[in-house]
């Protein structure tokens, strides 16, 4: 049976499906997608008047919810913050531990993700007129938790808890979004150049 027999045969539901194996390819993906979002921490600016960084881990959270799935990504962000709790200084700035106010946003990314993958397997990942509104909501959950949380932590209202938390960091987040819904889309043509309509 040829490549491309098998894939319409066993049509991927998301992009990590196209990945041959099972339990030890879910495995290493997630431990996979743990460490890129690790990864993306690192890339941050600490600002002066709130707790909150700026990061890369928003565009890693939004990919790895679309690309693995709603079970693989939930399973990838509770690692990442389960293992940060423990000791792994791969949350922002190489830290580790219980964050404080910003803890919230860790929390936000499991749900995030989880979304994202939800909203990927009823290919909503597939075109960037379906993909952009599957970020956007993913990102509308992260900060919901992200900025309830810091509210609850620091004592504070809400419109202080969103000035602190949500909008010195809608421009940047809006373009990590639009940068993540062109990306799943132009991902799923060049798979489909290559093995056919899927």
């Amino acid at each position: 049976m040829s490549d491309v027999a098998v894939l319409k045969h066993q049509e991927p539901v998301v992009l990590a499906d196209l990945v041959p194996g099972s339990l030890l390819r879910d495995i290493a993906l997630v431990v996979g997608a743990a460490g890129l979002v690790g990864a993306l921490a690192q890339l941050s600016i600490h600002l002066s008047f709130t707790p909150v960084p700026i990061t890369g881990q928003t565009l890693g959270v939004l990919i790895v919810g679309t690309t693995l799935g709603w079970r693989r990504a939930l399973a990838a962000m509770s690692l990442y913050a389960v293992a940060g709790l423990a000791g792994v200084p791969w949350f922002a700035g190489h830290t580790s531990g219980y964050v404080g106010a910003s803890f919230g946003y860790v929390v936000g990314f499991i749900a995030s993700a989880a979304l994202c993958g939800y909203l990927a397997e009823r290919r909503a990942d597939r075109t960037w007129k379906t993909s952009a509104p599957a970020m956007v909501a993913g990102e509308a959950v992260m900060y919901t938790i992200g900025v309830a949380w810091l509210a609850v932590s620091m004592h504070v209202g809400i419109a202080r808890a969103l000035a602190l938390g949500f909008t010195p960091f809608i421009i940047g987040d809006a373009i990590k979004a639009l940068l993540a819904a062109s990306l799943l889309p132009v991902a799923w043509k060049l798979v489909g150049s290559r093995h056919g309509s899927l």
